[in-house]
């Protein structure tokens, strides 16, 4: 049991199912940990020291090791760089259009499907302290932002859009262009223009 645990350790405390098997670790192993409250299961599949330390990204690691292609988006994103204030009750990831996320999700999150290139451009991959994520660069989220702006809200974008234009490191050529590449230029043209004067 101890080379598991150590297996865990070395993973940053989480641990996929078929790394586990592939690592020579029997799955009565992994049975014996979770009766012992050792570890515990995120979703099939997916399991996680039962002592670890939870921080602001776990929840963000832990959607990008259960689904391989999801990349953290829209509301979520914008709470990780820190250009909002108003929380969300979901997290949020975006698939590409064509995939299946699996019947069971960890909890609380929902799914966007952005279609091809939507989905494949500005996306970061940042190693935290519980593990890596993957999550779409400040200039594309904020797009993305206005381009589901009737689902989360105007308010929403125009406030992501605004604390980032008010940071000293912003990139107002790269954030039209992806707003070009998204076809969202023509909408936030009118912010762009009042906020870039201001």
């Amino acid at each position: 049991m101890e080379k598991a645990i150590q297996f865990f350790k070395s993973h940053h405390g989480y641990a996929l199912l078929k790394e586990l098997k592939q690592g020579g670790i029997h799955t009565d192993t992994v049975r014996k940990l979770l009766q012992q409250g050792i570890i515990r299961k995120v979703k099939p599949g997916l399991y996680k020291l039962s002592d670890l330390e939870e921080l602001p990204e776990t929840r963000l690691v832990e959607i990008c090791l259960s689904m391989p292609l999801a990349v953290i988006c829209l509301h979520s994103a914008l709470q990780y760089y820190e250009l909002t204030r108003v929380p969300s009750p979901h997290l949020m990831a975006a698939l590409p259009r064509e995939s299946k996320p699996g019947s069971v999700l960890p909890a609380q999150v929902q799914i966007y499907f952005f279609a091809g290139k939507n989905h494949r451009v500005g996306i970061e991959e940042v190693q935290t302290s519980t593990g890596l994520i993957r999550i779409y660069n400040p200039e594309k989220t904020i797009v993305d932002c206005f381009r589901y702006r009737n689902k989360l809200g105007l308010d929403l974008a125009i406030e992501g859009l605004k604390n980032y234009l008010a940071r000293l490191q912003h990139d107002t050529g790269k954030l039209i262009d992806y707003a070009r590449q998204g076809r969202m230029f023509n909408v936030m043209k009118p912010y762009l223009d009042t906020l870039i004067r201001v």
